[in-house]
């Protein structure tokens, strides 16, 4: 049996890159607006995944399948399900604001003729929310992320 040498994390050409970029994603899970938006965000899934039994449109069980599908998946992605680091997490917020678009078109592509005009009001309202917190997560993320390092951060020669 042969051994062959393991290389140490401290050893990584970019381990004062991701360093950085931890504890920054650390400070900025920690602030009271990224609290908010997850909060905020959490509570929407669950609203949404709930509302049909709440709002009393269940009897159209497409979309009622619809919302309790979409408002788990919006939950547990924008809540940090995903990813513990806040950075990774709300990188992925442009799936949250997809989710929030769907919902909002949901009452007619998957029930069709919708009679109820409390499930259209329902899931547009949410639908804005879940849209316009996946957008504010977006921007948290954005305003986040360290710049690229370049050649000559690593002492690498540039050309």
């Amino acid at each position: 049996m042969t051994t062959s040498p393991r290389s140490s994390i401290e050893t990584h050409p970019d381990i004062l890159d991701m360093r950085a970029r931890h504890e920054m994603a650390e400070r900025a899970a920690t602030t009271p607006q990224a609290q908010s938006v997850e909060t905020l965000a959490l509570l929407t899934g669950l609203y949404l995944a709930a509302s049909p039994w709440i709002a009393g449109f269940n009897g159209l069980t497409t979309l009622a399948v619809n919302n309790l599908i979409v408002g788990i998946a919006y939950a547990v992605l924008m809540s940090g399900g995903f990813g513990r680091a806040y950075e990774r997490t709300h990188s992925m917020a442009w799936a949250a604001c997809a989710l929030g678009a769907w919902t909002i078109i949901a009452p007619w592509v998957v029930a069709g003729d919708v009679s109820t005009t409390r499930s259209i009001v329902n899931n547009v309202i949410v639908g804005i929310v879940a849209l316009l917190l996946g957008l504010a997560a977006s921007a948290a993320a954005r305003s986040t992320r360290s710049p690229r390092s370049t050649g000559r951060d690593r002492g690498m020669p540039t050309a």
